[in-house]
């Protein structure tokens, strides 16, 4: 009887072994999907970031030309055109600096680049199976 006993008692180990087994492949599996899919929007964000104030400093450099055409005209001639090409630059300038805003807070967002929610999934998986390790029970 002693002999059927720890027999039964082997297999049942074993089965749990494999499923702990199966259990954690599959958790590592999907923290590394989740990490990849964070990381694949933080590029994207870091991409969008960049563009932005890329097209900000050709739109300042747009404004500079402006600015030197507006004070050529003030110069050349005291008349309403350089007031028109004034205001000109003044909205150049002003696009500039919503395109520079908005990629700096487009990197901000791609920074830094880890994959923080994958990270505390993962912390929160652990602490769960450690704690159910520590009191014996299944997970």
């Amino acid at each position: 009887m002693a002999y059927t006993d720890a027999r039964s008692e082997q297999a049942s180990t074993a089965e749990l072994v494999s499923r702990l087994s199966e259990q954690v492949t599959t958790l590592v599996r999907d923290e590394l999907t989740l990490a990849r899919m964070e990381m694949v929007d933080k590029g994207k964000k870091a991409g969008k970031g960049a563009g932005l104030l890329g097209a900000a400093g050709v739109t300042a450099m747009y404004g500079l030309g402006a600015l030197l055409v507006t004070a050529g005209a003030a110069l050349a001639l005291v008349l309403p055109v350089w007031a028109a090409a004034l205001i000109v630059t003044a909205v150049l300038f002003l696009a500039a600096g919503i395109m520079a805003l908005a990629g700096r807070r487009e990197v901000k967002q791609a920074v830094p680049p880890t994959p923080e929610a994958a990270m505390e999934s993962g912390r929160e998986d652990v602490d769960a199976f450690m704690s159910a390790a520590r009191t014996g029970r299944n997970l």
